[in-house]
C-alpha cells in the first residue's frame, strides 16, 4: 500500500485537542494549523482566514494535500482558491459530524430531536455554548462597547435565537474529557429549561481524515483550481471548476 501524501492540516481549535491526539505518530502529517473557534459566526472572516492558511500551506513545497477539519460551517469553506494542492474535507454541515463520526447518524439525530444544541469539550472550554457563562461574558463584552439600553436589546436578541432550542446534547471523543464537562452541560440545560442528553462520539471520521483514507461517500477531495459548493442533497458538498476572478 502506498504511503499517504504529505499533509498539512487546517482545523478549528474547537477540535484542537482531538486533532493533536489522533495526529500523533502520523509521519505524513507535516504541520497542524489551528484557527480560532467561532469563525462560523463570521463566514467572510472564516473564508479569509482559511484562504490565508491554504496559501501558506501551498507555499510549503513539502505539502502534497491540505486537510480541512471543518464542515461547511456557514459556507465559509466555499470559494477557497488553491492552485497546487488538493483539499480534502469531510462531507459535513458542521463539526458535530466529526464528533459523531457519520453524517447519516447526525441527520437521524436531528430528525428525532430538531431543537438540539450541541456541547463538546472545545465549545465548553471557550464558553461559547448557551448558559450562564456565555450570558455573563456577552453582557460584559457588550457593556464595554454600548450604552445600557443597547446592551439590554442585544441580550434580548441573543435570547431570541436561544429559544429555538430545547435540548442540550453533550458529545466528546474521549480525549482529555472528565465528568466535569458532562455536569456543565447538564447545568446549562437546567438553567435554560432544556432537556439533557449525552451521546457517544465516534472518532472514525476524524481518524480517517488524518490518516488519508478518503472514500467518496464520506469525503470530498477538491482538485486544484476547483472550489467547494453546497449541494441540495445528502452529499452536502461538491467540487466545481473555479470561476474566473472578476
Amino acid at each position: 500500500m502506498p504511503s499517504p501524501p504529505q499533509l498539512t492540516v487546517i482545523a478549528c481549535n474547537v477540535l484542537e485537542d482531538e486533532v493533536r491526539h489522533y495526529a500523533r505518530g502520523l509521519a505524513h502529517v507535516r504541520q497542524l494549523v489551528f484557527l480560532p473557534q467561532g469563525l462560523h459566526n463570521e463566514p467572510v472572516r472564516l473564508q479569509r482566514e482559511l484562504q490565508a492558511a491554504v496559501e501558506a500551506a501551498e507555499a510549503d513545497a513539502g505539502t502534497d494535500v491540505i486537510a480541512l477539519v471543518y464542515g461547511l460551517c456557514s459556507r465559509g469553506v466555499e470559494d477557497l482558491r488553491h492552485a497546487r494542492c488538493p483539499l480534502v474535507i469531510a462531507r459535513a454541515h458542521d463539526c458535530v459530524t466529526l464528533f459523531l463520526g457519520d453524517k447519516e447518524r447526525y441527520a437521524t439525530y436531528l430528525r428525532e430531536h430538531p431543537g438540539t444544541y450541541w456541547y463538546s469539550p472545545g465549545w465548553i472550554k471557550s464558553h461559547a455554548p448557551p448558559g450562564p457563562d456565555r450570558e455573563a461574558r456577552l453582557r460584559r463584552e457588550y457593556a464595554e462597547k454600548f450604552e445600557a439600553d443597547e446592551v439590554d436589546y442585544l441580550m434580548e436578541v441573543e435570547q431570541g435565537w436561544i429559544e429555538k432550542y430545547d435540548r442540550a446534547t453533550y458529545v466528546g471523543l474521549g480525549v482529555g474529557e472528565t465528568e466535569k464537562e458532562v455536569r456543565y452541560t447538564q447545568h446549562c440545560a437546567g438553567c435554560l429549561g432544556w432537556s439533557f442528553d449525552q451521546v457517544r462520539g465516534d472518532p472514525g471520521l476524524l481518524v480517517d481524515l488524518l490518516a488519508g483514507r478518503w472514500d467518496e461517500r464520506r469525503f470530498l477531495v477538491v482538485p486544484p483550481n476547483h472550489v467547494i459548493r453546497l449541494t441540495a442533497d445528502e452529499t452536502i458538498i461538491r467540487a466545481v471548476p473555479r470561476p474566473p476572478l472578476p
